[in-house]
C-alpha cells in the first residue's frame, strides 16, 4: 500500500491552474493587441508576428530533440511558453524591423535564454525580454524611421520621420497628440502591439480577471514611471499621461515585467522591485532620449536574486528571539 504513495516537498496544493493554461490566458490577453496591430499596420505586421512564434516554436522543439526528447513527449508537455515569447517578440517590434529580425530575435530568446538555462521557469531572465533587447542591437542599422499606422495598408503609407512620442517626452516637448489619441494609437508611429493602449489594458483586464498577475504592481509601475517622468521634467503634469501612453511602457507593465520567473517572491520584494523598475525607466528615458522599458526590466530581472536574498517570507508562527540580558 505504502508503495502507491507519491513524496514530495511542499507545499501541497490542489489546483486546475497549470502553466499551460496560465501560458495560454496570457496567448488570449494578447490578442486583441494583435489584432489591432494588424489593422493598424497591415499584413506584414501578421507575417511578423506569426514568424515570431513559428520559430520561438521551433527552436523549444528543435533543442529539445537535440537532447534525445522524444517528440511525442515534448508535445504532451507543451506548455505554451515558447507561444507566449514569439508573441511578445513580434509585437515589440516594428514594420520597419527586417523580415529575419523576429526569426533571429525567437531562436535567441527561447534557444539561448530560456532552455539553455533549463527551460520554463529556470530562466534567469524574461526571454522575450531578452529576444527584443538582442534585435534592437543587432538590426538597429537596418531599421528606418518609425512607421505611422495606415488602416487598410499591406505595409504602411507614411514614413515617420519625426521624433515619436517617448522622445518628445525625454526631451521636455509635450505631444501634439492627445490622450485620446494616444490611448487608441491613432496617429502615433512605433511597435506593432504597443500603439493600441486600450487594447492592452483589455489583456490586462482580462489577466486580472483570470487571476494570472496581480494588476497592482502593473500599476505602480506605470503610476511611478509617469510620475518620476513629471518629477525630472520640472513637475511639469502635462508630461504624465504622454510618459505612461506611449512607447512599450504599458506592454511591458503588465505582459513582461510581471513574469513569475523573474519577479522577487515576497509582497515586499515585489513593491520594492516595481517602483525601482518605474524610477529606472524614467531615468534611463531621459538619459537616453529613446524608449528604455525593455532594458529597465532587463536590468532589474537581474536584481531579483539579490531582493529575494535579503526579503524573507517569515514561517508560519515565526516569532522573533529575544536577546538575552547580559549579566551584570
Amino acid at each position: 500500500m505504502e508503495n502507491n504513495l507519491i513524496y514530495s516537498s511542499s507545499p501541497h496544493i490542489k489546483t486546475t491552474r497549470t502553466t499551460r493554461r496560465i501560458m495560454i490566458d496570457v496567448c488570449i490577453a494578447l490578442l486583441p493587441a494583435t489584432v489591432m496591430g494588424v489593422v493598424y499596420f497591415g499584413l506584414y505586421a501578421l507575417a511578423l508576428v506569426a514568424l515570431a512564434v513559428a520559430f520561438a516554436v521551433a527552436g523549444e522543439y528543435i533543442y529539445l530533440l537535440i537532447m534525445k526528447k522524444p517528440f511525442k513527449e515534448i508535445t504532451r508537455e507543451f506548455d505554451f511558453s515558447s507561444v507566449v515569447s514569439g508573441m511578445l517578440i513580434g509585437l515589440t517590434i516594428g514594420t520597419n524591423y527586417p523580415v529575419y529580425a523576429p526569426i533571429f530575435g525567437s531562436l535567441f530568446a527561447v534557444i539561448v535564454v530560456k532552455m539553455l538555462f533549463g527551460g520554463t521557469g529556470k530562466n534567469v531572465v524574461n526571454p522575450a525580454i531578452a529576444g527584443r533587447v538582442f534585435m534592437f542591437i543587432s538590426f538597429q542599422w537596418a531599421v528606418g524611421a518609425w512607421l505611422l499606422p495606415a488602416i487598410g495598408s499591406v505595409y504602411g503609407e507614411t514614413v515617420a520621420t519625426s521624433a515619436t512620442a517617448v522622445v518628445d517626452v525625454s526631451k521636455g516637448t509635450v505631444p501634439a497628440l492627445s490622450v485620446i489619441d494616444m490611448l487608441l494609437g491613432t496617429g502615433m508611429q512605433g511597435c506593432i502591439g504597443e500603439t493600441c493602449k486600450l487594447a492592452l489594458l483589455a489583456g490586462g483586464i482580462y489577466l486580472a480577471a483570470r487571476k494570472v498577475i496581480n494588476i497592482i504592481f502593473p500599476l505602480i509601475y506605470i503610476a511611478v514611471a509617469g510620475l518620476t517622468t513629471t518629477v525630472i521634467g520640472g513637475f511639469v503634469f502635462a508630461f504624465f499621461f504622454p510618459a505612461i501612453l506611449s512607447g512599450g511602457l504599458i506592454i511591458g507593465a503588465i505582459f513582461m515585467a510581471t513574469d513569475y520567473t523573474t519577479t522577487p517572491n515576497t509582497l515586499c520584494g515585489n513593491m520594492i522591485y516595481f517602483i525601482a523598475l518605474g524610477i529606472l525607466t524614467a531615468v534611463l528615458r531621459y538619459a537616453t532620449n529613446m524608449e528604455t522599458v525593455s532594458f529597465a526590466i532587463l536590468l532589474m530581472n537581474l536584481t531579483v536574486p539579490l531582493i529575494d536574498k535579503f526579503i524573507l517570507n517569515k514561517p508560519f508562527g515565526y516569532k522573533k528571539p529575544q536577546k538575552q540580558k547580559e549579566a551584570k
